[in-house]
């Protein structure tokens, strides 16, 4: 049974609010799928979790890198697999041993990683609203 909390986000500074007080309920080992279409927000979320896991470092995208890795209290890979064809292609960058390491993995466009995705996922969806604003659902697995 997964739980679902929903938040509207007037500006990207609220929708790294929200997310880093998701990166208080990460524990090692965890992985968040993240969905929502392009230039809704899925970079600024992953700021804002890279910041609650206390990660210095500037947060972009990794479209062209695959994945980036970034040290914090809890190592944080971030994966964007917005170019991917094929889960082939993710298996080839190592994002089964990545999502079953020790760090948090999180993957924008997580979609297209069905069948990788380890049973107790967060799953994250952002939707932008008429208005400008964006509505962040997150689904947490039961038990987290």
């Amino acid at each position: 049974m997964r739980q679902r909390e929903e938040f509207i986000s007037a500006s990207p500074e609220e929708t790294r609010r929200v997310a880093a007080q998701l990166a208080s309920y990460l524990k090692p080992g965890d992985c968040i799928s993240l969905r929502g279409d392009l230039g809704v927000g899925k970079t600024t979320f992953v700021q804002g979790l890279a910041y609650g896991l206390g990660i210095p470092d500037i947060v972009r995208s990794p479209t062209f890198l695959l994945m980036r890795e970034y040290r914090g209290r809890i190592p944080l890979y971030h994966v964007d697999a917005y170019r991917i064809k094929t889960v082939d292609e993710l298996r080839e960058i190592g994002f089964e041993e990545t999502v079953r390491s020790q760090g948090i993995t999180v993957i924008e466009w997580g979609e297209k990683a069905s069948g990788l995705l380890p049973p107790g996922c967060w799953c994250v969806y952002i939707e932008l609203l008429p208005d400008q604003r964006r509505r962040i659902c997150i689904e947490r697995p039961s038990g987290a």
